[in-house]
């Protein structure tokens, strides 16, 4: 196994990580709180399965991009929330709210269905067709989401005391993986990553973050809880699932660097607005 492989499964065992903490926590009323609210579920699909989709179509025909670029954004815009939303969540002044999480859960199980519906729509509109790995998606779906959050529930309802007191060592093991992985594999691509950076290709990535954020944010009041959790969602996608989409299509395109741009380019955005969502709720705590 290279080094590379080994960085990729880290980022893996670091995400699978995360998501059977999740668990650990977790109850039956969180993964159910967004399908006993309608409205909110049909707000947030359109958000992230309509909106965003067809504003990714009109970069795509607009802006002079990259076929990486191109297919890597479109990828983006049909695949799920990835598995640190609720944690994206938590640090904007929240607990891992159960909205983040059952948006977790439906959209990993809604996007198994609407990413071909997705995909057959981009294969009228464009000429060159695209194509997905239904089993390479349900495989990612099912190993990195279903498989660690149903361990982390049973194992809570097993032993509770056990998963208390193992919740906080998890998540620090948890993300000190996912920071030395993500290090690694920048140092190891910073320069193609360097070279993916041209005029088009950096405005549209922008074009797409910004746009899920402001989406969301509109679409997920008027409470501010679901707001920030919608917005964070919209902007950020499962980069494992996207870049499966995308090298399916393309084997033999570069789309690593563009994928680690795009996620370089998503985590400095949200940072101001984590930021003024905190704030926010500061202001709130006071006044209330």
């Amino acid at each position: 196994m290279n080094a590379k492989a080994l960085i990729l499964l880290a980022l893996q065992i670091a995400i699978a990580g995360t998501v059977f903490t999740y668990g650990l926590r977790a109850t039956y009323d969180d993964l159910l709180y967004i399908v006993k609210r309608p409205a909110l579920l049909l707000r947030s699909l359109i958000a992230m399965l309509v909106i965003m989709p067809l504003m990714v179509v009109t970069c795509v025909y607009f802006l002079d991009l990259p076929q990486p670029t191109a297919v890597v954004l479109l990828a983006l815009s049909v695949s799920p929330v990835p598995p640190l939303l609720p944690q994206k969540e938590r640090k904007a002044g929240g607990s891992i709210a159960p909205y983040g999480l059952g948006l977790l859960v439906v959209l990993a199980l809604v996007s198994i269905i609407t990413m071909p519906l997705t995909i057959a729509a981009f294969n009228w509109l464009f000429d060159q067709p695209f194509a997905v790995g239904l089993t390479a998606i349900i495989g990612i779906v099912l190993k990195m989401i279903f498989a660690p959050l149903a361990a982390g529930i049973f194992f809570s309802r097993l032993m509770p005391r056990v998963g208390l007191r193992l919740l906080r060592p998890l998540r620090l093991v948890a993300t000190t993986l996912l920071v030395i992985g993500v290090a690694a594999l920048l140092a190891g691509s910073w320069r193609a990553v360097w070279s993916a950076i041209g005029q088009s290709t950096i405005v549209a990535i922008l074009v797409f973050v910004l746009a899920g954020f402001v989406v969301g944010h509109l679409l997920g009041g008027p409470k501010q809880e679901h707001a920030t959790v919608l917005a964070l969602a919209t902007a950020s996608r499962h980069p494992a699932i996207a870049l499966a989409v995308a090298s399916a299509n393309y084997p033999g395109e570069p789309f690593a660097p563009t994928l680690i741009l795009y996620l370089l380019v998503c985590t400095l955005m949200a940072i101001p607005y984590v930021k003024w969502q905190r704030s926010r709720r500061a202001v709130y705590a006071r006044t209330s």
